[in-house]
């Protein structure tokens, strides 16, 4: 009809990497700790398949790398004044991958695979997934009001870096499997390695209600 412009079809239409130019210099950092949760995982993967100790080794050695890219996002995040709600659901995303599933699928890798020891495993992973939900809510509730977090509420996840440590060293004593130390107990059938509650403390710990002060 005369007098009306014809819509432009490429006016709503999506463009391409559009969401990647809205990424701040600390996304990418981010982006590449959850990078080394998910090459971990693939090398415990690739451990399970060929029963290379290397691999084991590898899937250890990423977590203190993936460390690095988590305070390096938010030093540089502070540095450039740069930060978003996208950023920090981005972050826990990552520390979710890193330090919860990550931990538990190396521990699950070096033997700790009976039923009380999945069991477990979910547990130390629902509780690092409740405490990132948990800091979340009180990071906006205190950014609404002006405020800081001046300080976590149970151990942060990234300790699960120490459990990582452990397992790195059994990893390099031989100690796995069957040789797991501590050894394993069979309980109504089901196996049971007394190892694994050093990941039951570390969740406990994660959804306790310690205050931790924020460096």
């Amino acid at each position: 009809m005369p007098g009306i412009l014809p819509l432009d079809s490429t006016m709503n239409r999506p463009k391409p990497f559009s969401m990647i130019r809205e990424f701040h210099l600390a996304d990418w950092f981010t982006l590449s700790n959850a990078f080394c949760g998910v090459g971990s995982l693939f090398a415990v993967m690739t451990y399970l398949q060929t029963h290379d100790v290397l691999h084991l080794y590898f899937a250890c050695g990423l977590i203190p790398f993936a460390l690095l890219f988590d305070v390096l996002d938010g030093r540089i995040a502070r540095w450039r004044q740069q930060s978003s709600a996208m950023g920090r659901e981005l972050d826990s995303l990552a520390d979710v991958i890193s330090f919860g599933v990550a931990p538990a699928v190396i521990a699950y890798g070096c033997g700790m695979q009976g039923l009380f020891d999945r069991i477990v495993l979910l547990f130390f992973v629902a509780c690092g997934v409740s405490r990132l939900a948990r800091y979340n809510v009180t990071a906006e509730k205190l950014s609404d009001g002006g405020d800081k977090v001046k300080y976590f509420e149970g151990t942060p996840i990234p300790t699960s870096l120490l459990l990582v440590g452990v397992l790195a060293v059994a990893v390099w004593q031989g100690a796995l499997g069957t040789e797991l130390w501590f050894g394993v107990y069979h309980i109504g059938g089901f196996r049971f390695h007394p190892l694994v509650l050093m990941f039951a403390i570390s969740g406990s710990l994660m959804i306790s209600r310690i205050r931790i002060p924020k460096l």
